[in-house]
């Protein structure tokens, strides 16, 4: 097979049955530095980059995407209830009575390292240049926000 970029779905097909092959092919591990090794790993690269154009994944539901990571790091919603202003504020938020707040976004970004893109309503096209998103989720910068909002509040 000649390595190229895939453009159809005949060609992705072929790459993902020689990938398959290559890795079944040898009872022992295929060694990055050999020729069948660098084959693969290109291969891989093109099927990757195929599947992101093609068939790309969207980001999960927001709620969705703080409950995973919730049982992720096996949190109930009374640990995170700091996160959202309390216990009855994260109940309504992830029962979907209260949307999400630009607070809420950043603290549960930067304390659970939820993506940004789930947060934001599931948007893939929202995204943060590096800087800005740097210095929006700079402690300094949450530290800032958060006592902001509790003068506002006073």
């Amino acid at each position: 097979m000649q390595i190229k970029i895939l453009k159809t779905e005949q060609e992705y097909n072929e790459a993902c049955e020689r990938i398959y092959t290559l890795i079944n092919s040898k009872e022992n591990a295929i060694e990055p530095e050999s020729p069948e090794g660098e084959e693969m790993e290109l291969l891989s690269l093109l099927v990757e980059k195929y599947e992101q154009e093609h068939y790309p994944v969207e980001a999960p539901n927001p709620i969705e995407a703080i409950k995973f990571r919730m049982e992720q790091m096996n949190l109930k919603q009374a640990d995170i209830a700091p996160l959202f202003g309390g216990k009855t504020r994260v109940s309504e938020v992830l029962h979907g009575k209260r949307p999400l707040t630009l607070k809420m976004i950043t603290l549960l970004n930067r304390y659970l390292g939820v993506p940004l893109e789930s947060l934001v309503a599931g948007n893939k096209e929202v995204k943060l240049e590096p800087e800005k998103r740097d210095k929006l989720l700079s402690i300094e910068s949450v530290k800032e926000y958060v006592s902001g909002s509790r003068a506002a509040m006073i």
